[in-house]
């Protein structure tokens, strides 16, 4: 019976023991597990911060960009460039610290090197490419040295470079916007940016992730590095290919590279007019325009270089601006007037949809004569050839500034018309006034752009129209009003 009892007492103090390393066991595991829980895993946020850090870096030196971190490859030629170099001096700037080249086949007789004039690039003389095979059947050869130039501006080996753009000597850049546009993107990446043609046939012929260089194309400096290890190798296999971009365009796809579209790049192909491309631009900045020399001058009754000259002096007031497209409705006479910045206003005697008024108007011929030419890869509309039933437009007179920044353009008809003038018609406007004060592209803007809204004010003459450009509110619509 003693022995019985010990063996209980044994027992019960094993199950005693056995409870309490349970308990003592469950308290650990909670312990551990939430201390677990309460230290970060210091590895992945130093992978996180890193990320970000960098991230922000990239940013920062992106929105730092300057022209001194572009070097410029413009193609031209002996016989073109004495013309030519008068475009070129619109965008070049002196004392910016622009680097690049002019490359030219051989240097024109009786011409001196650009090294002593700052308003214009330096002239390059362009490699020997007679070794290089051109089969394509009423092509001109000189493709494959205009192609050559973005190797031979990387061989310049400048230091400090993000960027290379290239261009025709008939190409002229707003470089404030080429800046704004290339700051969105790292430059330590690989990237190959430009537009399509405004021409179907151009795009099918050519392909829609070709950028055409007419345009303009920017590559980030290393892959504008790599590109020119791999150059001359690439374009022996494309013999048959027609232009210079073409074979820009396929050796960068050989390196597995695609094109980011920037729609500010325009390649112009159009002839006559251009007024509707332009008074319709995107909501993205104005950064390149081309064939300017094969169309009419944009402002009427001056040449072609005069009302170039117009353009780029807006231009200098707001950069940013220059050209957006705003869009509002005249309550009292039921008027649509759509304000195209530093360019022209047109009011139509009648409300139109904002869609519509955003198409581009037909005002320019086809680039070339078959049934397809005259598709495009824009929305357009019909060109009304009745002066008297097509809106009123008119072109920038001039611009100044005034108090707080606000910055005024005043716009005026240029065309003499013999139309019916009504009460209630806008024909007896002269004058177009518009405000607005200096955009300011920041980042978010050019990644999220947004068309900004206007105001026709009460006016004090009733051949005068006032008009505001603002902010839009958040939930607020441009649309005609009832």
């Amino acid at each position: 019976m003693y022995s019985s009892k010990v063996s209980n007492n044994k027992n019960q103090c094993s199950n005693g023991v056995k409870n309490i390393i349970m308990i003592i066991s469950f308290i650990l595991i909670i312990y551990l597990m939430c201390f677990n829980f309460s230290i970060p895993n210091t590895k992945s946020l130093h992978t996180s911060v890193t990320l970000q850090n960098d991230s922000s870096l990239s940013l920062s030196l992106s929105s730092d960009t300057g022209l001194e971190h572009i070097v410029f490859g413009i193609a031209s030629n002996e016989n073109a460039w004495s013309a030519r170099k008068e475009l070129v001096k619109m965008w070049w700037k002196p004392g910016r610290n622009m680097r690049g080249c002019v490359f030219l086949e051989k240097m024109p007789p009786n011409y001196t090197n650009n090294a002593n004039d700052s308003s214009l690039p330096p002239i390059c003389i362009s490699g020997d490419t007679s070794r290089f095979k051109y089969t394509f059947r009423g092509g001109t050869p000189s493709a494959i040295r205009v192609a050559r130039v973005v190797t031979e501006t990387v061989a310049l080996n400048h230091s400090n470079v993000r960027w290379y753009v290239f261009g025709d000597d008939d190409t002229v850049f707003f470089t404030e916007n080429l800046l704004k546009t290339l700051s969105k993107y790292d430059h330590g990446l690989w990237y190959y940016i430009g537009s399509n043609s405004e021409h179907f046939l151009m795009n099918k012929a050519f392909s829609y992730e070709m950028a055409f260089g007419g345009a303009g194309i920017a590559i980030s400096s290393p892959l504008a590095k790599v590109l020119g290890k791999v150059f001359d190798a690439c374009i022996e296999r494309y013999p048959h290919l027609f232009g210079s971009d073409a074979r820009i365009y396929s050796c960068l796809a050989e390196l597995g590279v695609g094109l980011t579209h920037e729609p500010g790049f325009h390649q112009l192909d159009v002839r006559g007019n251009m007024f509707g491309v332009l008074a319709a631009h995107t909501l993205r900045p104005l950064v390149s325009l081309h064939h300017l020399e094969m169309n009419d001058p944009i402002f009427p009754n001056m040449t072609k270089m005069k009302s170039l000259e117009h353009l780029y002096n807006a231009a200098k007031y707001d950069p940013h601006r220059i050209l957006q497209q705003t869009v509002c409705y005249d309550r009292w006479f039921t008027w649509t007037v759509s304000v195209s910045w530093g360019y022209a206003v047109q009011v139509f005697s009648y409300n139109i949809f904002l869609p519509d008024a955003l198409r581009i108007q037909e005002s320019y011929f086809p680039w070339q004569t078959s049934d397809l030419a005259r598709h495009y890869d824009f929305d357009t509309r019909p060109y009304e050839p009745d002066p008297c039933k097509r809106q009123l437009v008119y072109f920038l007179h001039n611009v100044s500034t005034g108090i707080n920044g606000q910055i005024k353009t005043i716009y005026r008809k240029k065309t003499p018309e013999n139309c019916t003038i009504t009460m209630v018609s806008p024909r007896r406007l002269e004058e177009i006034r518009v405000v607005s004060q200096k955009l300011e592209m920041d980042r978010n803007r050019l990644l999220s752009p947004r068309r900004q809204c206007c105001d026709v004010l009460p006016s004090t003459s009733r051949n005068v129209m006032d008009v505001a450009i603002r902010e839009c509110k958040e939930d607020e619509l441009i649309f005609i009003h009832p």
